[in-house]
């Protein structure tokens, strides 16, 4: 099987490309993704919200190899043998591509890890871990233009079909490369440069340019909703291609069809970040799981 734009044997199937024309082509993706989107300045002071996975580090790499002034920020929920590995592999990232990396833990902010609040109370890991990974990640990206993250093709499409089946609509209003319904100083745009990129695609990058060998999973994922709608559509797209890109395509194109209700956000008045309740998500856990 040769690449379709030379003559050398293609490591890479729909489309087939060599090494060199596949990389060659997920980055001009990239690239139109930000130009088209408006994700990006190359002046912007970017944060990009890394776990040491595959994605964020397909995405550091990518940025920084397109000069943009990146620093990588890693949450460290405190789950052992997984976060402790990758941020290993995140920090020795950094260190070779001279990226600045900060990293901020559950145990600091809320006394505790994501462990001992799962040993101590019956809370489901991904919520938990959701709110408070999205609390550190706005708290600590305040001073930035741009928060970017590895959101993959992949992702997008389980979160839009997770959000249909929950009837959350303002989720689906603001699905995009571009999220965010605020221009509050408390708030920084979220930015989604891999959002037509297949997982797939993104692993092959990663792994091409040995960016990493660690592809396990958190191991609270088996618990999650998510997984279930992810092996759904995995199936679905095996017996359909094109049922991911088809769904988040659905999703841009009728975006001004969706009209969530409006939201008044407000300061929460616990901890002053802002919030659609008087008390935003993080502070109600804390306060149910007592930490």
């Amino acid at each position: 099987m040769k690449c379709d734009s030379c003559e050398k044997s293609a490591i890479f199937s729909g489309p087939q490309y060599c090494k060199e024309h596949f990389c060659e082509y997920l980055e001009d993706k990239v690239l139109s993704t930000i130009k088209n989107f408006g994700l990006l300045k190359k002046k912007d002071k970017i944060v990009v919200g890394a776990s040491g996975g595959k994605d964020s580090l397909t995405i550091l790499y990518m940025l920084n190899k397109f000069c943009y002034n990146v620093t990588a920020l890693a949450i460290d929920e405190g789950i052992k043998n997984y976060r402790d590995l990758s941020l290993f592999t995140l920090k020795e990232f950094c260190e070779k591509n001279k990226i600045k990396l900060r990293v901020v833990s559950f145990k600091d902010k809320f006394n505790k890890s994501l462990d001992e609040i799962l040993f101590k109370k019956n809370e489901r890991p991904c919520t938990v871990c959701g709110v408070f990974r999205r609390y550190l990640l706005n708290l600590h990206a305040r001073d930035y233009d741009a928060l970017v993250t590895g959101h993959n093709m992949d992702d997008e499409a389980q979160a839009i079909v997770m959000n249909l089946v929950k009837n959350n609509i303002s989720a689906l209003q603001r699905a995009g490369p571009k999220t965010g319904i605020t221009t509050s100083k408390k708030f920084t745009s979220r930015v989604k440069p891999l959002y037509f990129c297949s997982e797939k695609e993104v692993m092959s990058y990663a792994f091409i340019n040995n960016l990493t060998t660690n592809f396990n999973e958190c191991p609270n994922v088996s618990m999650s909703f998510r997984l279930r709608i992810r092996n759904t559509l995995n199936e679905i797209e095996g017996s359909m291609p094109g049922t991911k890109k088809n769904i988040i395509e659905w999703s841009l194109n009728n975006k001004g069809i969706v009209v969530a209700p409006k939201t008044n956000l407000e300061e929460c008045c616990v901890c002053g970040e802002l919030s659609s309740t008087s008390v935003c998500m993080a502070c109600k856990y804390s306060k149910k799981i007592k930490v």
